[in-house]
């Protein structure tokens, strides 16, 4: 099945290159699913022929890269890969189209510390617990893993909530600077950044498991493009990428 699906994306791939000009599409990614994308977008651009214009933005949040206020701002994306709950509030807006959404990838929440620093245990609720207390800072993001942290995580522990809420430079960065002392993001957004040691998921019981999806904006200018690019995204073909940085790939 694999060896099949492999074959239909590169015939489809194919086709489309045949039939189409190549075109420039314009693509916005939020962070969770940016290290499969640098991945997987060169890929897909050589085989089909088309260039991938992208900008990087979190789901959601104040901050004016935020894909929803680019898009409110009347910029162009041909596609968004964003947070599954954030996209199907655009859905809900009519700023993307519903039959377009394309389920990507589940991404678990991870923890680092200063490359310099012990790595400490976090394998259960106690031990996550009492690096939280102990710890002189904590950051985290303003995107979904940062809202869950700060709004359920905190209280599931049962301790007072603590720490930063980093608008849209990614943690880990922070963290290696030694701005603070443990960083808490989405496992995807935390591996890519030198400076940092990777200690681990945070264990499943108290974990948030984000669901990122992608769609096609309604008024895109290369439609048919942007669908052969989600199809490529989500196949099986590409799993293998998407699992090498941090990401758990949906079930079919």
């Amino acid at each position: 099945m694999k060896a099949l699906s492999q074959t239909l994306t590169a015939l489809a791939l194919g086709a489309l290159a045949l039939t189409a000009q190549a075109e420039q599409l314009k693509v916005m990614t939020s962070g969770g699913f940016t290290a499969a994308y640098k991945l997987l977008g060169p890929q897909y651009a050589q085989r089909s022929g088309d260039t991938l214009d992208t900008v990087l933005g979190p789901s959601m949040g104040k901050a004016p890269e935020a894909i929803p206020n680019r898009l409110a701002r009347g910029e162009h994306a041909d596609v968004v890969i964003m947070v599954g709950y954030a996209l199907d509030e655009l859905i809900k807006q009519g700023k993307v189209d519903k039959a377009s959404r394309v389920e990507l990838a589940d991404s678990r929440i991870g923890l680092v510390v200063k490359a310099d620093a012990a790595k400490p245990a976090i394998g259960t609720d106690a031990e996550l617990k009492a690096v939280l207390l102990k710890a002189k800072s904590v950051a985290y993001s303003d995107s979904a893993s940062g809202v869950y942290v700060e709004k359920e995580l905190f209280k599931k522990l049962g301790m007072p909530a603590k720490g930063t809420m980093i608008e849209r430079i990614p943690v880990a960065e922070q963290v290696a600077k030694g701005d603070y002392e443990v960083g808490l993001q989405q496992v995807a957004e935390l591996l890519p950044v030198p400076g940092v040691t990777y200690v681990g998921k945070i264990p499943e019981d108290v974990q948030s498991v984000t669901r990122f999806a992608a769609g096609i904006p309604v008024n895109a200018e290369h439609p048919a493009q942007a669908r052969a690019l989600l199809h490529y995204l989500a196949s099986p073909e590409a799993q293998p990428v998407v699992q090498s940085t941090g990401l758990d790939s949906v079930s079919r």
